[in-house]
């Protein structure tokens, strides 16, 4: 590219395509691969086989620490201790890992930092839909090899669960109540044996040490597909509760907001702390069913209001602050995302929502901007 009179010419194609892509969410393992490297260094404790990290650094890199040269090691997860502690050491054992919680609870972002921790890769993944098939948890055929040579390991399309058995690796798989309970039940060999049969083959893959399974779901997806009682026993559940106090989901969505937002390129998040404590308060005030002070009962909406949705509600309004602002986090850049995260049943939510307003919102010294805000975009 070459200057002239104070302009850039625009860069040809060809020259894009030679630039290195920058990925917009980075693997887990790419994204703290330094905190991860300066973990591995300092690392002087038993490791399980083929694990990259001991289960005190596991531990450590998920509640974040200070390393003894200085490095620091921030927080994945904000949360109890001892629900770490428990499900690290469950990989370290024979039994998989379900992680249980209601939606928003950090499940998958969990279930992703751990396998990058223990295993330095996060991509052996199951994504469970109502239409999920056996073979995703199994394995597939190239049906043109198939076609012209017969059954083969070269035909054989092996699956994420498949790779990590055979390399000693962990697989992941997401919203387990979801999958058919059929399919679902293909993980019981596999969980309880430790192997994958391929009959068609006459062969089969065995576990290697190393080998272990996350599963993830939420309370939510209760009666959906419900697991199996052989197939429950395969797992030891651990639940990822709420935020305990408002001081600790602000925490949350503050780190995470900022991490989103340097991605992004929005504005930094301590100018807009006080419009994420607003959102969270009112999040937990609608989730809970009364307000903060314990005063006010109030009817809560049919949305679960999790700290991902506040999240997501004040990533939105920093990038309308941004464009379409000052860069400065105000209530009318949050307004419009609060409304479509509480109200989704149009017509029971909307009434829930007005009865908020008026009998909380309304009345509370410093949120008269975000009042009128609220009613503006609520019509």
């Amino acid at each position: 590219m070459t200057a002239t009179t104070g302009s850039v010419e625009p860069m040809s194609v060809e020259d894009r395509e030679k630039e290195p892509a920058e990925a917009l969410r980075p693997h887990a393992e790419d994204a703290f691969a330094t905190e991860l490297a300066a973990l591995a260094a300092h690392d002087d404790r038993p490791r399980p086989t083929r694990w990259k990290l001991s289960p005190w650094a596991v531990a450590t890199y998920l509640l974040g620490g200070t390393l003894p040269d200085g490095t620091v090691i921030t927080p994945k997860y904000v949360g109890p201790r001892r629900t770490v502690e428990v499900a690290v050491t469950t990989l370290a054992t024979d039994r998989a890992l379900l992680l249980l919680g209601v939606p928003g609870t950090a499940k998958t972002w969990v279930s992703e930092h751990l396998a990058a921790a223990v295993s330095g890769d996060s991509t052996l993944l199951v994504q469970g839909t109502a239409g999920t098939p056996e073979e995703a948890i199994r394995y597939g055929w190239n049906y043109a090899r198939l076609l012209a040579h017969g059954p083969s390991r070269d035909a054989l399309v092996p699956s994420p669960v498949m790779r990590a058995m055979a390399e000693g690796m962990t697989a992941r798989v997401e919203e387990l109540t979801r999958i058919p309970a059929d399919v679902q039940d293909t993980l019981i060999t596999i969980l309880s044996e430790k192997t994958l049969p391929i009959p068609e083959l006459g062969q089969e893959v065995q576990a290697v040490r190393g080998f272990n399974l996350i599963a993830t779901a939420n309370d939510r997806d209760r009666g959906v597909n419900e697991l199996s009682s052989a197939l429950r026993r395969r797992f030891n559940t651990v639940v990822l509760p709420l935020p305990e106090s408002p001081e600790a989901e602000v925490d949350i969505v503050s780190r995470r907001v900022g991490q989103l937002g340097r991605s992004l390129e929005l504005p930094a998040v301590p100018a807009g702390i006080d419009e994420i404590r607003r959102v969270v308060t009112v999040f937990r005030e609608l989730r809970d069913g009364v307000t903060t002070d314990g005063r006010t009962k109030v009817k809560s909406p049919s949305g679960t209001l999790s700290t991902a949705e506040a999240i997501s509600v004040v990533t939105g309004g920093l990038a309308l602050a941004a464009h379409f602002g000052d860069g400065v986090l105000r209530p009318s850049d949050t307004a419009a995302g609060i409304l479509g995260a509480v109200v989704r049943d149009p017509a029971a939510d909307r009434v829930v929502w007005r009865e908020y307003l008026e009998t909380v919102v309304r009345e509370r010294d410093g949120w008269q901007d975000f009042y009128r805000a609220c009613r503006e975009v609520s019509g």
